[in-house]
């Protein structure tokens, strides 16, 4: 089990997504907006290593922001969406 315990793994969660002309991103300035294909209360994907393995919803512990794993990751629909 030691050698398991050191493996690192990196843990990241997507909020959403949006696709848009390269032109429009390279004249974003500080302060820009990108909207994304999600809604307040949607799901989020948990990634590790950039492969999905569960989602979540965003849960507030005092002043942190957390993640409440509420399901098993379905890959197929990660990557249609």
């Amino acid at each position: 089990m030691s050698q398991l315990g050191a493996v690192q793994i990196e843990i990241s969660v997507l909020l959403g997504r949006s696709r848009l002309p390269i032109q429009q991103f390279l004249r974003m300035g500080r302060g820009a907006v990108i909207p994304l294909d999600a809604a307040e209360h949607d799901e989020v994907w948990i990634l590790a290593n950039n492969h999905p393995i569960a989602r979540g919803e965003i849960v507030m512990q005092g002043d942190h922001i957390a993640v409440s794993i509420t399901d098993a990751a379905d890959v197929h629909d990660y990557f249609a969406a």
